[in-house]
């Protein structure tokens, strides 16, 4: 098992519980903390310079959110997700961001589509400005997070959220070429112009293309990669 890296004491404003949460989760999506480390409570809450009370609540959230896991007799630790798992996720993420598009249209209002293209807005200004991985990933994941709230279905929001905390593993694989961010940023301007036309099968079929093509990609990266039945971090 990994150990655990250094992290820096939290700074700014806000719930502390929140704050704990966000550094975490940005530790373990730019691979500060890559799968399988540790995720210690005492040595978490040393390091960020806080009690054990939010980072405790933390892991707890990031475990829900599928970012982490409970392993047993060893605690939490970073999740490790195997390749052939992570294709069958994908399949059933499919579905679900289908099924999430067509009923975030039935109940899209000018609001909320005006909030998916502020999302695309951003994300456009993140790839002129050559953002890390970081960065573009979690503005990828504002994005799918915003049209599943969109479709208003707790049950469907509950199903979906742990599978995409997981799958959002891939990206840091994915997004290895230049052209990858592009291609994704290109396929949610094109599920959401699929519902701003009002269509829900049509914004079903553009979310069940871009979770499809993620998929192919996903294959062809790890084709590439030199130990093909796991995610390794990036460098």
């Amino acid at each position: 098992m990994p150990p655990a890296p250094r992290l820096a004491p939290l700074t700014g404003e806000g719930l502390l519980a929140d704050r704990t949460y966000a550094a975490l989760k940005k530790a373990i999506l730019d691979n500060t903390l890559p799968p399988g480390t540790s995720l210690s409570v005492p040595e978490l809450a040393r390091q960020l310079d806080v009690s054990r009370s939010p980072v405790r609540e933390a892991v707890q959230r990031l475990i829900h959110d599928g970012l982490a896991t409970h392993a047993p007799h060893r605690g939490a630790e970073v999740s490790r997700v195997d390749i052939d798992d992570l294709r069958q996720l994908y399949v059933v993420r499919e579905q679900l961001e289908g099924l999430a598009a067509r009923l975030a249209t039935e109940h899209l209002d000018g609001d909320g589509l005006a909030q998916l293209r502020g999302i695309l807005a951003e994300h456009e200004a993140a790839l002129a400005a050559d953002a890390d991985n970081a960065a573009q990933i979690e503005l990828d994941m504002r994005f799918h997070r915003a049209v599943r709230e969109l479709a208003e279905n707790p049950h469907l929001l509950a199903a979906l959220e742990p599978i995409a905390g997981r799958s959002h593993f891939a990206l840091h694989s994915l997004w290895r070429g230049a052209e990858a961010p592009r291609l994704a940023l290109d396929e949610h301007r094109a599920v959401v112009d699929a519902m701003a036309s009002g269509d829900p099968e049509m914004a079903e079929a553009a979310a069940r293309r871009h979770i499809s093509r993620l998929r192919v990609r996903l294959g062809q990266a790890t084709a590439r990669d030199a130990a093909p039945r796991r995610l390794r971090p990036s460098s």
